[in-house]
């Protein structure tokens, strides 16, 4: 799988797993279950390090409220194995609401600059162009390492946390240290290390997660189904409604409550981008102009759980992409 583009982990790897414990022994810790778990869910999401807020949402899925203790206790074989595929379970039900966005680093970028010598050639000149800011023509051996952080994840070069191979290499070439190197010995240093990335990536593949979180509507559709959830943000919706204007339709005060408070509910930031602008008008647009001027409380209910519905519709067949930091 080449790294030019984006890889999307919802789960789908994991669920036709099915693991059980060794039967070297009898009982188990803990530790080893959920070690042994991790592990299969790494190699299944091509060795991915499974970021910590997924494991502790998964083991709250399985009813592990303090990961401490459970790794501490003792399991039989039986209750190990059952233990061990709940939790596989419960990481790709985590995934399929909260995918990650990866990009699976092997190599194959980096061979494709290496291979067309003309390609590297213009490559190494503008790399070492924006790091020659004082423009002497000259830049320190040391500078080799901005040159791949330079590069980063869309050239093929995994950042130096997931990847620290990277540092024997460059030590493995000589690429440390104050030594001056013209453009044209920059790139006769630059080239090997490339290469020995992209070799080392050929061999064990590296996945990298981008600050990307998608919206599909996973979170949405579990508030529809639980009516109390449900009611508690109706009648939220409603005290916005007693507090406005008479004038004011029924849609732009349910609209203004979702963009405040959609991130809540399992909906996309009003504020990402232009895209949930289109989604709210999109949803709206084609509400029932019938409901949209009901007085009833009850029918105003039915309007809030209908213009959810349809939300949770949109972005089941069109997620929508947005920094995880929005």
């Amino acid at each position: 799988m080449s790294e030019g583009g984006m890889t999307v982990l919802d789960g789908t790897h994991l669920r036709s797993l099915q693991v059980a414990m060794p039967d070297s022994e009898v009982t188990f810790t803990g530790a080893q279950v959920l070690d042994l778990a991790e592990s299969e869910a790494s190699d299944s999401l091509f060795g991915l390090s499974l970021p910590q807020c997924l494991k502790s949402s998964a083991l709250q899925r399985v009813n592990v409220d303090d990961g401490v203790s459970f790794r501490r206790s003792e399991l039989t074989k039986e209750a190990a194995t059952s233990k061990l595929n709940d939790y596989l379970t419960a990481i790709a039900d985590e995934l399929k609401d909260n995918p990650l966005v990866v990009s699976i680093l092997d190599g194959n970028t980096l061979r494709l600059f290496l291979e067309d010598e003309d390609e590297f050639a213009m490559l190494a000149e503008n790399i070492f162009t924006d790091l020659d800011i004082e423009d002497k023509g000259k830049i320190s051996k040391g500078e080799i390492r901005n040159a791949l952080l330079h590069m980063g994840v869309e050239m093929g070069i995994p950042p130096f946390e997931d990847f620290p191979l990277l540092n024997d290499i460059l030590k493995k070439h000589g690429a440390e240290g104050k030594v001056e190197l013209g453009q044209l010995q920059f790139a006769e240093l630059l080239q090997p290390i490339l290469q020995e990335v992209a070799d080392t990536l050929a061999q064990k593949h590296v996945a990298v997660i981008h600050n990307i979180r998608i919206v599909n509507g996973s979170k949405l559709r579990k508030l529809l189904t639980n009516e109390k959830q449900l009611n508690n943000v109706t009648e939220k919706i409603l005290q916005e409604k007693r507090s406005k204007k008479d004038d004011q339709k029924n849609t732009e005060i349910i609209r203004g409550f979702l963009e405040e408070n959609g991130k809540e509910l399992g909906l996309p930031p009003s504020e990402a981008n232009e895209a949930v602008v289109l989604l709210y008008d999109a949803v709206l647009a084609d509400v029932q102009s019938g409901k949209c001027d009901a007085e009833s409380e009850d029918v105003f209910g039915e309007l809030v759980k209908e213009i959810l519905e349809k939300f949770a519709e949109q972005l089941e067949a069109n997620p929508i992409y947005c920094d995880l930091d929005n």
